[in-house]
């Protein structure tokens, strides 16, 4: 028979402890985002979105801006497309990304204020 262990708590008492439990998001969602902070690790796709920030950019131009090959520039648009922070679309024969939404906005610019408190 298994029994369940209570844990006990330093300053919260077992009532709080449980408020505060459902009160969290859910598990996969915090994997979900904890995923997505990952995509911000890589100094390379900081600057693509530090781009994109300011202007919409078809690769050449984006690549060029940033100093690396197209595709290496390829391959990081394909991860940052993959996670929704940047959308492209075609005027014929061009590819120009910009940010998805305003959400990438704010989380760019609020980690960036963040940063230079």
């Amino acid at each position: 028979m298994k029994t369940e262990t209570i844990p006990s708590f330093l300053h919260l008492t077992p009532a709080q402890a449980r408020a505060l439990a459902k009160n969290m998001p859910a598990e996969p969602a915090l994997c979900d985002l904890a995923d997505l902070y990952k995509i911000f690790a890589d100094s390379t796709r900081v600057r693509i979105l530090a781009a994109l920030q300011v202007k919409e950019l078809c690769v050449l131009d984006l690549a060029a801006l940033l100093g690396i090959s197209q595709s290496a520039l390829s391959h990081q648009l394909r991860i940052l497309k993959q996670a929704k922070l940047v959308k492209s679309r075609r005027e014929g024969k061009i590819i120009f990304y910009s940010l998805a939404d305003a959400h990438v906005h704010s989380i760019f610019k609020q980690g960036l204020e963040h940063i230079l408190e």
